[in-house]
């Protein structure tokens, strides 16, 4: 299989675990909203947001490492060695931060602190497992098991928080229970405890991996370090109410980054492989042509169904919430294509220009935001993290010149077409929105009638018992 087909099939099989489930909790937003508070939903998305950014903080991505180095391996012992140290380093350091995290939150009287110390543990493990499904190339078992995941979730926040109505518990707790089985699944099925052994420590490697891993920290924080300067900023300016309705604002282009991180997935590893060939450059700039076409429609997409999607998903409560959308979904576009450059820095190991980057970008974000939050109120958090993004996105753009050459067109019908859908968005009028929703549909197939094709051939081969 070459390596674009390759990432053609890993992404549609990591779409076909994580699509469904996305839709899903979608639709669960009416439930969300109409039984928790603007204030009980700000004190969730707060607690979630600071455990993501805890997250790298504590492992230092080494499991994003392991990934990387296990794509080198050659033998059992190989992969051994690179396993154990990752797991070495992450539970010392686990243990040492889940610690610092309970004493801190009986000292300061934190609701919750046991369940959220759990959250944080639940989802270390399952980063862990999936680095190493992915790292042996086990794609369809990753995308098997994020789907159960991912159910199991949602069931679980159906009996808990629609049924036995206990808020903010059930939702962490829905999380940790879910994560909880379905890695001791896989360490079962992959036989994981085999590979790891302290006595396979070796400083020479663990210097290597973390090396390569301690810039990713501030990159993989690059939407988290945003999201959360803007959570607390709101929070402790307008209030958790106005921090409730920006969260359901950043639902959409999160939903968005959802679809990208399929693609992203499967990305870093086939950037890796393609590395070695003598087309690299092709090779990614032809990918680069189609991820914009895609990211572009989503966006569109987007931009033309919410009008009449968004006041059948969201409560009235957080109406407002829909004037912020369109500024968030272009910043994500822009963090995106961002993330498309990182794969390719990833790939020749050069990850200290994605940290330095992001730094700049999270302290761009928090200057930006602290100077017009009393100005404009919640449109600070948007306008900054837009403004934060671009620059990461230009940045990255000058520097992956040095690796290789991506090809830049001009798209002045798709600008035309996108402003027409913005203008339609907020000037609210049923016949325009509809007739935007339909040129939007029309236009997003044309521009994408190759990966369309691609992917109806690929079924079809699937459906007539082919090899692809």
């Amino acid at each position: 299989m070459g390596i674009k087909k390759e990432l053609l099939f890993n992404t549609i099989i990591i779409g076909i675990g994580k699509f469904s489930t996305q839709i899903i909790s979608v639709l669960l937003l009416p439930m969300y909203t109409s039984i928790l508070s603007t204030e009980e939903y700000g004190t969730y998305d707060l607690i979630y947001t600071i455990s993501i950014f805890l997250l790298p903080i504590i492992t230092l991505l080494m499991e994003e490492s392991m990934f990387r180095f296990l794509i080198d391996c050659k033998n059992k012992e190989e992969k051994s060695k690179i396993i154990s140290q990752t797991f070495i380093y992450t539970i010392i350091s686990t243990i040492i931060a889940s610690i610092i995290i309970l004493l801190v939150g009986f000292a300061f009287h934190i609701d919750n602190i046991w369940l959220i110390a759990l959250y944080i543990l639940s989802s270390i493990i399952i980063g862990l497992r999936n680095a190493i499904t992915r790292g042996f190339s086990k794609i369809k078992l990753y995308s098997i098991m994020n789907f159960v995941t991912s159910a199991l979730i949602i069931i679980l926040n159906i009996l808990f928080v629609a049924y036995l109505r206990i808020g903010i518990k059930g939702l962490l707790l829905s999380s940790i229970i879910a994560n909880a089985i379905t890695s001791t699944i896989i360490f079962f099925k992959l036989k994981v405890m085999k590979y790891i052994s302290f006595k396979n420590y070796d400083k020479k490697t663990m210097k290597e991996m973390i090396k390569y891993s301690i810039p990713l920290v501030p990159n993989s924080l690059s939407w988290t370090i945003i999201n959360f300067s803007d959570r607390l900023i709101i929070t402790s300016v307008l209030g958790t109410s106005a921090n409730g309705i920006y969260s359901i604002a950043c639902k959409f282009p999160t939903m968005m980054d959802s679809i990208y991180g399929f693609f992203y997935t499967a990305w870093k590893e086939a950037a890796a492989k393609a590395k070695k060939d003598d087309d690299t450059d092709k090779f990614y700039d032809n990918i680069y042509q189609i991820l914009k076409k895609l990211l572009y429609s989503i966006v569109l997409g987007l931009i033309a169904v919410l009008p009449f999607a968004f006041s059948w998903l969201i409560k009235k409560e957080f109406e407002n919430a829909y004037y912020y959308i369109p500024v968030l979904l272009v910043a994500m576009y822009f963090s995106n294509i961002s993330g498309f450059y990182g794969g390719i820095f990833s790939a020749y190991k050069e990850t200290k220009i994605m940290g330095t980057t992001t730094i700049l970008s999270a302290i761009l974000n928090i200057v930006v935001n602290i100077a017009i939050i009393h100005f404009v109120g919640l449109w600070a958090g948007a306008i900054s993290t837009l403004v934060s993004v671009f620059v990461v996105y230009l940045l990255r753009k000058r520097q992956l010149k040095k690796f290789t050459h991506l090809s830049e067109k001009k798209e002045i019908f798709s600008a035309i077409v996108f402003i027409v859908a913005i203008v339609s968005y907020y000037y609210k009028n049923t016949l325009l929105n509809a007739s935007i929703l339909i040129i939007a549909i029309l236009y997003c197939a044309y521009l994408n009638k190759e990966i369309i094709i691609s992917i109806m051939s690929y079924l079809k081969s699937k459906l007539n018992g082919q090899k692809v």
